[in-house]
């Protein structure tokens, strides 16, 4: 019956998988042969040439690496700004998106206008800077941090979710004797976990991904994030801050740059399968009421 019912596969058909299969090859190649290059043994590597896999797999470049005090001062300056960005992304984002539900807070309406209108505007750069050397952060973690402690689109979209949850369960807990912030911690954050749990990785993934605010408000070489650091050795061809000082012919500077380049997106992919379904039952359960 199945064979019956079923569509036949036309040549249209077979031409768009034939072109997302070409499509999907093109993407993972790159990375198919970063990592293959970063485990290709120094002994048996060859400048320009392309690895599909490694001819003999060797670490001693991830090794060569580990062994840098520059990309472990950047790894700590990331694992920093990532861990205490994200914390504090969740608690102002839910804060703030808990607040703007409660319709008797004064001036709500005006809040939300503004939340909204950050969608559309931007400030631009120039004030950005000003306003970051003004508070004296230049070359502090917290231009980071502070420039990115939530925006328009995330306190809507979990506000809409928190509207979605049954107003019952507030009214009953008012009931038993609990305050707003009993409600909030007791009440709306256990069952908003789907929507933190998305938000935590989207929020952590940005802070880790940090690169033009790291390289516009760092000015010390030794407080750069991952991604400067990256950049600066694969773009720049710079790469004096990852040496040791040792033998540079030990380990290729192609081997080290590709290493690099898996160190640092390593988390991520390590993280992201955990929280990936997380992501449309916490970001759609606010779409939808009725």
């Amino acid at each position: 019956m199945s064979f019956v019912t079923s569509k036949r596969m036309t040549v249209g058909d077979w031409l768009n998988y034939v072109f997302l299969v070409l499509i999907s090859a093109i993407s993972i190649f790159p990375f198919i042969y970063v990592f293959s290059v970063s485990f290709t043994d120094p002994e048996v590597y060859v400048p320009l040439g392309f690895y599909l896999f490694p001819e003999k797999w060797s670490l001693d470049a991830y090794f060569y690496i580990l062994q840098t005090n520059s990309f472990i001062n950047a790894l700590k300056s990331t694992l920093y700004v990532t861990v205490v960005g994200t914390i504090l992304n969740v608690i102002v984002s839910f804060s703030m998106a808990y607040a703007l539900t409660k319709k008797s807070m004064p001036g709500r309406k005006y809040i939300l206008g503004i939340v909204i209108f950050t969608l559309v505007f931007n400030a631009g750069i120039v004030p950005n800077y000003l306003l970051i050397r003004e508070l004296g952060l230049i070359n502090s973690y917290w231009a980071l941090i502070l420039m990115a402690l939530t925006n328009g689109w995330s306190i809507i979209v979990i506000k809409s979710f928190m509207d979605s949850l049954p107003p019952e369960l507030e009214e009953a807990a008012k009931i038993d004797g609990a305050n707003d912030m009993g409600v909030f911690l007791r009440i709306i954050i256990p069952l908003s976990m789907p929507a933190i749990a998305a938000f935590t990785l989207f929020f952590a993934v940005a802070h880790w991904n940090t690169y033009f605010n790291a390289l516009v408000y760092l000015t010390d070489s030794s407080k750069w994030t991952l991604q400067v650091l990256v950049k600066t050795l694969v773009i720049d061809s710079d790469s004096n801050g990852i040496n040791t000082g040792g033998d540079e012919s030990v380990v290729p500077q192609e081997t080290i740059r590709m290493a690099s380049i898996v160190l640092s997106m390593l988390p991520i992919l390590v993280v992201y399968p955990f929280l990936q379904k997380y992501f449309a039952k916490g970001v759609m359960l606010g779409s939808v009421k009725g």
